[in-house]
C-alpha cells in the first residue's frame, strides 16, 4: 500500500460512514508518518488498511458497513488492489496516551477529511498495540 492508497481509503471510508474523520489502527497507519519510499518494501505489502469509525454503535454497524462496501473481495478491492477492514475502536489494545499522539492525514486527496493514524512508536511490536 502506498500513501496515496491510504488517502483514498480515508476519503472512501469517511464518505461511506458520513463522518469527517476515522482512525487508522493497523500496520498501515505508518503511512501517516512515513512515505512508502522511507519504509522497507515489506512494510507496504499489505492490501488491507484497518479503519475504525470515530463514532459507532455497540453493534459496530458502521464498521460492518465499511466491510460491506469497500472490504475484502468487494468491487473496490478488485478495482484498486487494496481494501478497508472496518474495525471497532476496541479491536486493538492501544498504549496509554496514544490519542494525544495521533498523526493527522488531511489534504486535498482526502477531500479534506481526516485519517487519524497511530504514531509509529504506538505501532511498534514492543508497545501494547495488538492490531496489525
Amino acid at each position: 500500500m502506498r500513501r496515496s492508497d491510504l488517502e483514498h481509503a480515508i476519503r472512501a471510508a469517511t464518505e461511506i460512514i458520513r463522518q469527517e474523520a476515522v482512525i487508522i489502527i493497523g500496520s498501515q497507519a505508518i503511512l501517516g508518518s512515513l512515505t512508502e519510499d522511507e519504509l522497507p518494501a515489506e512494510a507496504t505489502l499489505s492490501e488491507e488498511v484497518d479503519i475504525a469509525p470515530l463514532k459507532d454503535d455497540d453493534a459496530q454497524s458502521l464498521a460492518t458497513e465499511l466491510d460491506a462496501a469497500i472490504g475484502e473481495m468487494s468491487h473496490f478491492h478488485e478495482t484498486h488492489g487494496f481494501y478497508v477492514q472496518g474495525v471497532g475502536r476496541d479491536t486493538a489494545v492501544l498504549p496509554a496516551g496514544c490519542a494525544d499522539r495521533l498523526v493527522k492525514v488531511k489534504n486535498a486527496n482526502t477531500n479534506d477529511r481526516t485519517g487519524l493514524c497511530l504514531e509509529p512508536h504506538d505501532l511498534h511490536p514492543g508497545s501494547d498495540a495488538t492490531s496489525g
